[in-house]
């Protein structure tokens, strides 16, 4: 297997006698979607929190692009290119979905806007933010404020977002939540094309999609990694079974 990008060894985290994380051990190789799936209440925002750099561990290492990580912040990681989808939406409403891009895009360059320069005739910005609305598939969206974008489509400017900040894998927090069944399928054929650009850790409770686009998938309960394997390894996995998936299958 190809060395990882994202590699997560023996994370532990305790909010008093609860063991959100205990011992978790996962890592994301390049051109991989790798799901992770469990029960409500297993861990796994507060797993993907820790991998992100908004909550601290307790012990463990995260290591991303062969470098440790567990002592920087949020904000440096995604610098670093780990790039994050939320559960809810933490985009600007009123702006477009190109200017939400574009300060992503100035963001990366480290620089001020323009005040002596109109904003969206600056090339430097504009350019680059309607090539990562293109990669989306939201380039005929661009003008369309954030606030009108359907659920799948602000899904997807997040995405934009984060590759207009040159990420370099994607922690993607259900982002099915909240769709029906054609935005879930439109999703998921989108996502499948993303793992191309960057790997993608991918937490989701709709099955039909993890077991549409994960190559690999590990499972979660009471804060522990019950199982890790291809999506024929887990489904047919007792413990599994018994744990999450249940005789529904």
């Amino acid at each position: 297997m190809a060395e990882a990008v994202l590699a997560i060894r023996d994370l532990c985290k305790s909010f008093g006698a609860l063991r959100a994380t205990e011992n978790v051990s996962i890592d994301l190789v390049p051109g991989e979607i790798h799901a992770l799936i469990g029960p409500n209440g297993a861990g796994k925002s507060t797993l993907i929190h820790q991998i992100a750099g908004t909550l601290k561990p307790d012990s463990g290492e995260i290591e991303f692009l062969g470098k440790p990580v567990s002592h920087i912040g949020a904000a440096e990681r995604a610098r670093m290119g780990l790039g994050r989808s939320f559960q809810v939406s933490s985009l600007a409403p009123e702006f477009s979905a190109l200017r939400n891009v574009m300060l992503a895009v100035q963001s990366r360059q480290g620089t001020s806007f323009r005040f002596f320069k109109p904003v969206m005739r600056d090339a430097a910005l504009v350019e680059p933010a309607m090539e990562a609305l293109e990669r989306a598939g939201l380039k005929d969206r661009a003008r369309v404020p954030a606030a009108e974008l359907s659920h799948g489509e602000r899904r997807q400017l997040e995405i934009a977002i984060a590759l207009a900040l040159g990420s370099r894998a994607f922690l993607l927090d259900e982002p099915m939540a909240g769709m029906g069944p054609e935005g879930s399928k439109t999703l998921t054929s989108f996502l499948d094309g993303l793992r191309r650009e960057a790997p993608i850790l991918l937490v989701e409770h709709d099955m039909d999609a993890v077991f549409a686009l994960a190559d690999r998938i590990s499972v979660l309960v009471y804060g522990r990694v019950i199982a890790t394997g291809t999506v024929e390894e887990i489904r047919s996995d007792p413990e599994v079974r018994r744990a999450y998936l249940g005789g529904a299958e």
